[in-house]
């Protein structure tokens, strides 16, 4: 079974849900771009003021940096059996970088990219749908609704709609990520590694149809 991972999908598509679904069942690590951000960041390791500096200028961390931290990650023991990416690559310089690391660190290659396809419409009513308490406790109007509109069954507080879970910017967050991602799925198709996985469905059967696929290399 494959064990060198890329997970692809658009926001709302559930792809962090099923990368720890497959990290868990194979186990390896699931590795989010987000998560290594957070760590170093919050480590102040020499990466990470790197980051810091521009993150505060508000610019884009630069390519070298980010695959600085993503190689320090690989590199580490537990990624030496294979890994799931979850935010990473983004562009194909950065799949290019990736497949240079993977093969100086374990001698490996990415076995396959799942890519979770969910209609736009579906994607709008998952996120603008979920509603956030204060302390962390997360609802969905639809899917996850709490006991009394508005309020929080575990601690009575009010819910509130974060800003990027709001229609225009749910809607400018989709449309980007089908501008940035579409070479990268043209990079993965080329390689003969790219598997469209319907994530237009419930959980279990996305799971089902991933692990299907993951069976197959």
């Amino acid at each position: 079974m494959a064990k060198h991972i890329v997970m692809l999908g658009p926001p709302g598509a559930g792809k962090g849900t099923q990368a720890k679904r497959i990290a868990e069942k194979l186990g390896i690590p699931h590795v989010s771009s987000g998560d290594i951000f957070r760590e170093n960041l919050r480590n102040r390791t020499e990466l990470g003021r790197m980051a810091e500096e521009y993150i505060n200028r508000g610019e884009l961390v630069p390519d070298d940096v980010t695959i600085a931290m993503i190689r320090d990650r690989l590199s580490r023991p537990d990624c030496r059996d294979g890994v799931v990416l979850d935010g990473f690559p983004r562009t194909p310089a950065q799949a290019a970088a990736l497949d240079t690391i993977l093969q100086e660190v374990a001698g490996a290659q990415v076995d396959i990219v799942p890519c979770i396809r969910v209609p736009e419409s579906v994607l709008v009513e998952r996120l603008t749908g979920r509603r956030s308490c204060p302390r962390g406790h997360v609802y969905h109007l639809k899917f996850n609704p709490p006991a009394e509109p508005g309020k929080c069954d575990h601690d009575g507080l009010e819910l509130f709609q974060r800003e990027d879970d709001t229609r225009e910017t749910v809607t400018h967050r989709i449309q980007v990520y089908n501008q940035q991602t579409q070479p990268l799925i043209e990079y993965y198709e080329k390689r003969g590694v790219l598997v469209n996985i319907n994530g237009d469905q419930p959980i279990e059967n996305v799971s089902a149809e991933l692990f299907a696929a993951l069976a197959q290399v």
